[in-house]
């Protein structure tokens, strides 16, 4: 004869202690499942203020900044989504919205990098006045009253491919593929179970409320999960899957990322050279994030998880 409840099933020849043991224990399991469950739920509605953007207000600065672009241009103007757009890990408030303007038989392929940007900015502050254009060496930057941000980023099309301008700002680079990143991610995401563009969307959520000059730009953190979970064979869930990119990225952040996508000599070269100090601060301040997931971890917390998701 046995008895059984909650889950857990005893024998007679079980001891008043065996009984407790295993009712503690079917308790503690009862726990971690709602934790588990409570956490996986808190993600989700992360994930979902993530995703919450207006995409027809976008839609519509980015009609207006190309018109104004292309308004006394000759030849050909082809715009293409860059940043978070093209890849689907867009996060609202925080990421980039990038357009790559590509210039095709048109009087400014002669032009600089530089002359090109001031081109842009000229034609943008005619059209849109009032709105805050910031000109900087690779791009030009919109940033409308309504948070949205978008960077337009000259590029020319030559023979044998696609140019944009080097780190100076002052020269084409060589012919680059802006596509092939974004190809990359995608089948890495394929191959685990669509999780590693959520787990990219959360790691910019919890790195925003990071000192600024801790904090990790989108690309970074994007080529930094290609190369993390190339080979990934742990549990494919958000949860997971954030924890593993997390105590990776302590360590991979010290190494600039080769960037064979031809888009730049280094996806990371704002952090300086290995083990450079900005490195070591910002590995320092991603310790701290992995250690606070412990400790939540450990104590079944769900409001430490509530802090660490920002």
């Amino acid at each position: 004869m046995g008895g059984s409840g909650g889950g857990f099933f005893y024998r007679d020849e079980d001891s008043t202690e065996d009984i407790i043991k295993k009712i503690k224990k079917e308790q503690e399991q009862a726990r971690g499942r709602e934790f588990e469950n409570d956490v996986n739920q808190l993600i989700n509605d992360v994930l979902k203020n993530a995703n919450d953007r207006n995409t027809d207000v976008i839609n519509r600065h980015l009609d207006t900044l190309i018109q104004a672009i292309n308004k006394d241009i000759d030849g050909n103007v082809q715009t293409i989504f860059g940043g978070s757009v093209s890849k689907h890990t867009y996060v609202d408030g925080l990421s980039d919205i990038d357009v790559l303007v590509i210039l095709n038989n048109s009087e400014l392929t002669d032009k600089s990098p530089i002359e090109v940007n001031e081109y842009f900015a000229e034609k943008l502050e005619q059209r849109l006045p009032g709105t805050e254009i910031e000109m900087g060496k690779l791009a030009v930057t919109v940033k409308y009253s309504d948070n949205v941000e978008i960077q337009i980023l000259p590029s020319i099309r030559t023979e044998t491919g696609i140019k944009i301008a080097e780190a100076n700002g002052e020269n084409w680079s060589k012919v680059v593929k802006p596509a092939r990143f974004a190809e990359k991610l995608v089948s890495i995401n394929q191959d685990c179970n669509g999780k590693v563009i959520p787990v990219i969307k959360l790691v910019k959520s919890i790195i925003s409320e990071l000192p600024e000059k801790r904090q990790i730009n989108g690309y970074h953190i994007e080529s930094m999960a290609v190369s993390i979970f190339s080979n990934y064979n742990g549990p494919k869930t958000s949860k997971e899957m954030l924890k593993h990119f997390l105590g990776k990225a302590v360590t991979t952040v010290i190494n600039p990322i080769k960037d064979s996508t031809g888009q730049s000599v280094n996806t990371d070269s704002y952090l300086g050279e290995k083990n450079s100090v900005l490195r070591k601060a910002v590995s320092d301040s991603l310790s701290s994030i992995v250690r606070k997931i412990d400790v939540a971890e450990r104590s079944g917390n769900i409001e430490k998880w509530k802090e660490i998701l920002g």
